[in-house]
């Protein structure tokens, strides 16, 4: 009995904390990174400020876990794009991964552009990396485009590259709207 009880309150305890996200999504997503603080996540999903303390321990732990959240979102949705071909799957991946930001500019400047996100040490950054569902879809396509003779290179360096220019598209696009970038897609 005891142990249906603490499964049914684990349950409840994660519900909860998906909701805390979810509503974080929203906020950040209406009005910005700035927008998100405890309070107001707490008035969002009606409960008491102190209570959300006990599912995150500050603002960092809810992007933290938003980002988490958004990386297998992007996964899913670049999955859905993936064609045989590896050339094809890997510019399908990028065009959706800008296709999600210039969609979803308040989250992607909050997730990708928000520098104490991403202030790791080096270690950590290998495990974040590692559980990534994202950055590992677009691993697997490099890897697939150079199994298919298609590229050259180390992979990791590869996919960087390839998400440091389609990063800083999207950022372009964000931050100077009048830029003359032509068809953003």
């Amino acid at each position: 009995m005891a142990d249906r009880a603490l499964s049914r309150r684990e349950r409840q305890r994660l519900e909860t904390r998906s909701e805390l996200v979810a509503a974080a999504h929203a906020i950040v997503k209406d009005e910005g990174y700035e927008a998100l603080t405890i309070r107001k996540l707490a008035e969002r999903v009606g409960m008491a400020t102190m209570s959300v303390y006990s599912y995150f321990a500050d603002k960092q732990a809810i992007l933290t876990a938003v980002a988490e959240d958004t990386f297998e979102v992007l996964a899913r949705r670049v999955e859905r794009k993936m064609s045989a071909d590896p050339l094809e799957a890997l510019r399908a991946g990028l065009r959706e991964f800008v296709a999600f930001g210039l969609e979803n500019p308040n989250e992607y400047q909050t997730i990708f552009m928000t520098r104490t996100l991403h202030e790791h040490e080096e270690k950590e950054m290998r495990e974040l990396e590692a559980a990534n569902p994202a950055l590992q879809g677009m691993l697997r396509a490099v890897n697939a485009a150079i199994d298919a003779g298609e590229m050259r290179g180390d992979a990791h360096a590869i996919a960087t590259i390839l998400w440091t220019v389609s990063h800083g598209a999207i950022s372009l696009i964000l931050t100077f709207p009048k830029y003359g970038f032509g068809d953003p897609l």
